[in-house]
């Protein structure tokens, strides 16, 4: 199973590098994505139900086959007047050359009998990086990726005409590398993240309940596991040519949503996702924040074959500005030396921008046969800004990032 998920993750996401409600995607298939990544509390086609929200897999017949993808675009900037010998201006800045990416989906979805469905996907789901090695030498000579990915083997079952339970397991394939070079202001306190990159693998667990009423009214739950990763031999903390491990797990989630279809050619859903990333191992000792996500969507049908979709997305940034001390020292488990508050900032901001907020959605879908169908999504996310700087202000470090995305879907149903 680890060389079925290695191979395709190789094959799939090599360069993936994207961030959306975090490092997450909002939606993985082109109709979630259309609406804003709904998916939770209303189904909106058989491959997102898998990730979404499994229980859903109950409301679709027969065998279902999607594959697509997502042309990722993304636009980090980056500013910094940061040096060992103190603040230089001007300040450093430059665009990251990471600015286009391939982001893979496949899901089956076979209906067994009138109660039991089973699903499997395999999803590109998390992810970022940057890269400014031909930049400003203030910038570290910083490039990052971090890669994340679930195959997700799931069962659903149809208690009765308005309830439907799931199962589901969370196969993961994780790649990570931090690139970089630097020395905290003022000292001669140095880091280096060039051990290469690094993969491993883990497992988690999703459980998922559907509620519809007569096709009319909506409603579903679904909590993920946390899924927890070690990479190998990633980061030197104190420059002494020793790389240590660095445990980064990937978050629990909580999720409701609702939705109601009041006309046969129109219907619109909620979803609200918690993202705990507070208490995430790697991402809390780099103190990040959990996230409230709220995605909102609609699907419009004009005539049997058109579909027509909007939606809108929102989760403040969990990496925060403002003024960070620089002589603190928080401990990062597996790591020789801390970090400093600034430190923190400065890594997550010229290394891990994940602080956009702000999502709208455009998607349409075409029937062009009763067993063959297409679904294209548009997501634009608004550039967002983040600085922080010590105390003084004297040091500062800023963050831009900005998305365009396009994604594709073919779908076969028999």
């Amino acid at each position: 199973m680890k060389k079925a998920i290695a191979l395709t993750a190789l094959l799939g996401i090599a360069g993936l590098s994207f961030a959306t409600n975090g490092d997450n995607l909002i939606g993985v298939s082109p109709a979630s994505r259309g609406m804003g990544g709904i998916g939770v509390g209303m189904p909106v086609g058989p491959t997102d139900s898998i990730f979404r929200n499994p229980a859903w897999m109950s409301q679709y017949k027969g065998f279902n086959l999607s594959f697509g993808g997502i042309l990722f675009m993304p636009e980090v900037k980056a500013k910094t007047n940061v040096t060992p010998m103190g603040p230089m201006n001007p300040p450093a800045s430059a665009t990251s050359e990471a600015d286009m990416f391939v982001v893979p989906e496949v899901g089956i979805v076979q209906q067994i009998n009138n109660n039991l469905s089973f699903g499997i996907g395999a999803f590109g789901v998390s992810g970022m990086g940057v890269d400014y090695r031909n930049k400003d030498q203030r910038l570290a000579n910083m490039h990052t990726t971090l890669q994340f990915m679930r195959v997700i083997p799931a069962l659903s079952y149809k208690v009765n005409n308005a309830i439907s339970v799931s199962g589901a397991l969370h196969l993961a394939y994780g790649s990570l590398d931090m690139g970089a070079n630097m020395c905290q202001p003022m000292t001669t306190n140095c880091w280096n993240a060039g051990g290469g990159q690094s993969q491993t693998y883990g497992i988690g667990f999703q459980l998922g309940l559907a509620y519809n009423m007569g096709n009319f009214v909506y409603a579903g739950i679904t909590y993920q596991s946390p899924v927890s990763m070690t990479y190998k031999r990633v980061f030197d903390s104190n420059n002494d040519g020793r790389f240590e491990d660095l445990k980064l797990t990937q978050p629990q989630e909580l999720a409701f949503g609702l939705g109601v279809k009041p006309m046969n050619n129109f219907k619109v859903g909620m979803d609200i996702r918690w993202i705990n990333w507070k208490n995430a191992k790697g991402y809390k000792h780099f103190q990040w924040k959990d996230q409230w996500v709220i995605a909102l969507g609609g699907e419009y049908k004009p005539t049997e074959k058109l579909a027509l979709r909007a939606g809108y997305n929102y989760g403040k940034s969990p990496i925060r500005g403002g003024a960070k001390n620089p002589m603190n020292a928080n401990s990062i488990p597996n790591f020789s030396a801390p970090f400093s508050d600034f430190n923190i900032a400065w890594f997550n901001l010229i290394g891990f921008p994940a602080i956009t907020e702000h999502h709208i959605t455009l998607g349409l879908g075409y029937e062009f046969t009763k067993t063959f169908g297409i679904d294209l999504a548009y997501k634009h996310a608004f550039n967002k800004k983040v600085k922080a700087t010590d105390p003084s202000g004297a040091f500062l470090v800023e963050a831009q990032n900005a998305q365009n995305a396009i994604a594709i879907g073919l779908n076969w149903k028999f």
